[in-house]
């Protein structure tokens, strides 16, 4: 295999910038979505909710998918020193799940559609998917070539790229008529599919996370420590068995709630863990906050925390059936997507995307604010959700229930705060990207140029 050349553009970029085109267009649809809630009727002849809602969630699943194959694409070949194993097979990936996500987009604008919740699209268009990530699998593998004495976040990377398939799979069982034709199963099904499958790709990130940590830090140490394996492993045992706490409401067997319970309380040593680390987080931070990419380390970092609070407080059977199909689930998958997910993805998306062909990245002078204005407008928001949550949860217990018109009026307000703080965090996100965007635009038109010059010289 080649040598990997930083200076050469590698196919991991193209990922992640496709990753970073779909976040745009999520938080557009997002946007579009709030305003939907405030003025009722509004865009309904041509994009009505039931359109923007899955134009929204899957370009931002969509996001994080393209953003972690690129990421630990790129990181795989920091670590070997080597080129990834095929470059063709990364570039048919990338082709197939380009065209797809685009596919998957029209059909939802022109109101086809034939899924489940994530994937709401026809599932035909789930086989370029499976074949692509297929193709991942094969390349990753033949390009880390052996597992021996690897650190944690290779083995977290592997778990990641099998279990998701896995999941992916399981997630359309529904097509056989055996799954479907149980509700209870196909439920059942359906919601531990999608909580393992969430913690696949996160496999991915907090794996690229912790690669990060150390090419900053240039400490190598920690990957190999019994406590980065240990965490790995409760990481694993959430991924396998956490998915009980989506279906307490359903009918099914009372042990598998119990081990649920259980296992959602392992968490607990991944939020010890946080607090214990967190002083000497702090002053690593005065040493390298002035590196974008850590900063948004630092913000995901606090953004665990508070996501991990409000998903401890979801797994208890008692408060789960309050806030189970509030806003307060929504409020802890915009946490855990956006101060979690997406902060973590944009970190390895400026250290990859920061030096290109053109050089560095010029940032604007208004990053720095931009940056701090995100977490602001984020926490303003995520607090939203959950007041609204709260008080849905009050109505769906109550025993003497207005009418849904008049609690959804009583907690108008929290979504006019909601627009505004999501709006600010929309405009604030697009402004720290724009750079990114824009610069390998250029690069490659760039490319493109000197190879036509290069070309007619030849002539």
């Amino acid at each position: 295999m080649e040598l990997l050349n930083n200076k050469q553009p590698v196919s991991s970029r193209l990922f992640i910038l496709s990753g970073l085109l779909l976040l745009s267009a999520g938080l557009i649809f997002g946007l579009t979505g709030m305003l939907q809630y405030l003025i009722p009727g509004f865009l309904k002849t041509h994009l009505s909710f039931e359109k923007i809602r899955p134009l929204h969630v899957s370009s931002v699943v969509f996001w994080i998918i393209f953003a972690a194959i690129g990421s630990v694409t790129n990181y795989v070949q920091q670590h070997t020193g080597r080129a990834v194993y095929s470059r063709l097979l990364m570039k048919i990936q990338w082709f197939l799940f380009s065209i797809t996500t685009i596919l998957i987009l029209i059909s939802y604008c022109i109101g086809v559609f034939g899924g489940r919740e994530y994937w709401e699209f026809p599932p035909l268009l789930a086989l370029p998917i499976i074949i692509g990530w297929i193709l991942f699998i094969f390349n990753f593998i033949k390009s880390v070539a052996t597992f021996r004495n690897q650190p944690v976040y290779v083995w977290m990377w592997l778990t990641g790229v099998v279990f998701f398939l896995f999941t992916f799979l399981e997630s359309y069982l529904w097509v056989f008529p055996y799954f479907r034709n149980n509700i209870v199963n196909d439920m059942t099904i359906q919601w531990k599919s999608y909580g393992s499958m969430v913690g696949a790709w996160n496999m991915l990130i907090y794996g690229c996370s912790i690669f990060l940590m150390e090419k900053i830090s240039g400490d190598n140490k920690y990957g190999h420590s019994n406590i980065a394996f240990a965490l790995y492993f409760t990481g694993l045992f959430n991924l396998m068995f956490n998915w009980g706490h989506h279906i307490y409401t359903l009918p099914s067997h009372h042990f598998i709630q119990y081990i649920s319970y259980t296992v959602s309380m392992t968490e607990l040593v991944i939020l010890g863990r946080i607090l214990w680390k967190w002083k000497s987080s702090l002053s690593e931070a005065k040493k390298h906050f002035h590196y974008i990419a850590f900063r948004f380390l630092v913000a995901a970092d606090w953004w665990v925390f508070l996501t991990l609070l409000l998903a401890i407080m979801m797994s208890i059977p008692g408060v789960n059936v309050y806030t189970h199909g509030t806003h307060v689930t929504v409020a802890h998958t915009m946490g855990a997507t956006i101060g979690i997910n997406s902060f973590l993805l944009l970190a390895f998306a400026f250290d990859i995307l920061h030096v290109n062909c053109l050089g560095a990245v010029p940032y604007t002078k208004y990053f720095s604010r931009a940056f701090w204005i995100t977490n602001l407008s984020l926490f303003v928001f995520w607090i939203s959700l959950i007041l609204a949550g709260v008080e849905k949860a009050r109505w769906l217990m109550s025993a003497n229930r207005i009418p849904f018109s008049s609690m959804m009026l009583q907690i108008r307000p929290l979504f006019y705060i909601l627009f505004i703080s999501g709006f600010i965090l929309a405009s604030a996100l697009l402004i720290i990207i724009y750079p990114l965007i824009k610069r390998q635009f250029e690069c490659y038109f760039s490319m493109m140029s000197n190879t036509t010059v290069s070309s007619e010289a030849e002539i």
